[in-house]
Parts: C-alpha cells; structure tokens; sequence
C-alpha cells in the first residue's frame, strides 16, 4: 500500500530550486574570483622573484632592468595571466642594509654588501566572471609582490 500524497508539498521543490539556485550560482562566482585571484597572486610573486634574480646576475643598472623585466614578462606569459594593460614594475636597491637607489647598488664598491628589490604590480580583470543581478562581485583585483635578491659581494659592478 502506498502512502497518501499531501497536496500542500505539491510544487514545494520547485520554489527551493527557485529560491537556491541565485545562491549556488553566486557561490560558483565567488569561486571563480576566488581563484583567479589566488593564481593572480602567486603567478605575480613568481614573475617579482624571477625579475629580482635576473636583475641581481646583471652587471649594471641598464641591463638588470632589461633583465628583469623580460623575466617578468616570460614569467606572465608561461603562466597565461592576463593584466589589464602592462603590469606596473619598480625597482629599488640597498647598500649595506641600508635604503640606496637602484642604480646606486650597481655604483656601490665590491666587497660592500648590496642588492635590489623588485616590485611588479598587476590588474586582473574578473569581468567575464560576473553574474547579472550578483551585486558586489568586483571588477578587478591588484595582486602585488616584491623580491629582494642580493648582488654578489665579489662580482666586479657596471
């Protein structure tokens, strides 16, 4: 024997689809700009610590900046990360430990402790991401990091 229907649970599934679905669809967004974001960074910090070594094995200022923005460049590209237009790259240096400019670690004597830091700044765009009528999705994200790498101590400098 089968147990009867209750007339009033008739279309109740329906309405939980209804009412469930804008949430799960805003939850796959949220992932998506969630990850995007997370390889955003790590493909930036990445692209900062391969720009901050070739600059360091450079023998000057001119070259190391050349260097190191070509790394950065090969970097993004291999791991596919599109930036909303060229990604931002600063360059600073230290002597001694102690604040310098980057072509002043290049001047600096051999022997003197010294070394440069890189910092690339990159816009990513989670446009294509958004869902219609999910308020609150941002548009873009800045992933950010900086390396240090030192320059060797003995290495005559240009």
């Amino acid at each position: 024997m089968s147990a009867p229907v209750d007339r009033r649970a008739r279309g109740s599934v329906s309405v939980e689809v209804a009412v469930l679905a804008p949430a799960f669809i805003a939850l796959i967004v949220l992932a998506g700009v969630t990850g995007r974001t997370a390889v955003a960074d790590e493909a930036v910090e990445s692209a900062a610590h391969d720009a901050a070594r070739a600059a360091s094995i450079s023998r000057d200022a001119a070259t190391a900046r050349t260097a190191a923005r070509d790394a950065a460049r090969r970097q993004l590209d291999w791991r596919r990360l599109n930036c909303e237009g060229t990604p931002k790259i600063t360059f600073s240096g230290s002597v001694r430990g102690r604040p310098a400019g980057f072509d002043a670690a290049y001047r600096s004597p051999v022997g003197q402790p010294a070394s440069v830091t890189v910092t690339i700044t990159c816009v990513v765009s989670h446009a294509d991401l958004r869902a219609p009528g999910l308020p609150g999705v941002p548009l873009r994200t800045t992933a950010s990091a900086t390396f240090t790498s030192p320059l060797d101590r003995y290495r005559s400098r240009g």
